[in-house]
């Protein structure tokens, strides 16, 4: 069994799939892990999805968090190896992430309230296009937007659907946030935004019963909303830790020479 260097404490969280959970039974056969509410970094494993999952329920004990894939693409993930566990952590790179913040109220006023890393999303519920108007800090930017939807990105999650829907990567650290519509009927050439970090924004609605729309953070899914403030949250820094070699950053990089 290999020592942990002095004073470093990990705690395994794995997804249910098979490979991940062999991972995780060697690396627990190798390394001393304590449970997660004793730990100084958590040792992730599994996909995008299981990582942003888990992101979201670290709560006020925001352990810094150290990926590794066993899914498909493994964007926030380091390439899963179980030699030299500790080594590779001792020398990550941290990167700190602000998530953003979704409130959404809803026809019939209530209001739900939501945490989103990559992006928050506006999506027509039927086969009629959503019709929204978009204001920043209190001036309105567009006031009669039709689309199919429409999504705010956050530098991480910005080579995520938001690249798909043809918006901008965005790099780590650019304290910039993608405002990218989906499928744009009116205004046609409108292709999105790049926005400060430091901006808010409300959208709402139109004829919501008519033209019913959704918002998602991430994968919290609001029905039938009239109003969605988003902001980041700068109170909320988020850890991840990369293997210097090939950090988020220099992923993202990588992606705006991609074809």
């Amino acid at each position: 069994m290999s020592a942990l260097a002095p004073g470093t404490r990990l705690a395994i969280h794995a997804s249910d799939t098979a490979d991940a959970q062999r991972a995780a039974h060697e690396l627990c056969e190798r390394y001393a892990m304590v449970p997660r509410a004793q730990a100084d970094v958590l040792v992730v494993l599994g996909g995008d999805g299981f990582m942003l999952e888990t992101l979201h329920t670290l709560g006020d004990r925001r352990l810094p968090v150290y990926g590794m894939n066993l899914g498909t693409v493994g964007f926030l993930l380091n390439a899963f190896r179980s030699d030299g566990l500790v080594e590779r952590i001792a020398r990550a790179v941290p990167m700190p992430l602000h998530p953003l913040r979704m409130r959404a109220e809803r026809c019939g006023g209530q209001t739900i309230d939501a945490m989103a890393i990559n992006e928050v999303s506006l999506f027509r519920e039927t086969r009629q296009s959503a019709v929204l108007s978009v204001t920043v800090d209190e001036i309105e930017r567009l006031g009669n937007l039709v689309c199919d939807g429409m999504i705010i990105a956050t530098p991480a999650g910005s080579t995520a659907y938001n690249l798909s829907a043809q918006g901008p990567i965005l790099p780590i650290g650019s304290r910039l946030l993608a405002l990218t519509p989906i499928n744009a009927f009116r205004p046609r050439r409108w292709r999105g935004a790049l926005m400060p970090s430091t901006a808010k924004f409300r959208i709402e609605v139109h004829q919501p019963h008519k033209r019913p729309v959704s918002a998602v953070a991430d994968y919290t899914e609001v029905r039938e909303v009239c109003r969605v403030d988003v902001w980041e949250d700068r109170d909320t820094t988020l850890t991840l830790l990369f293997d210097p070699e090939h950090n988020l950053e220099d992923r993202i990089i990588r992606e705006q020479f991609a074809y």
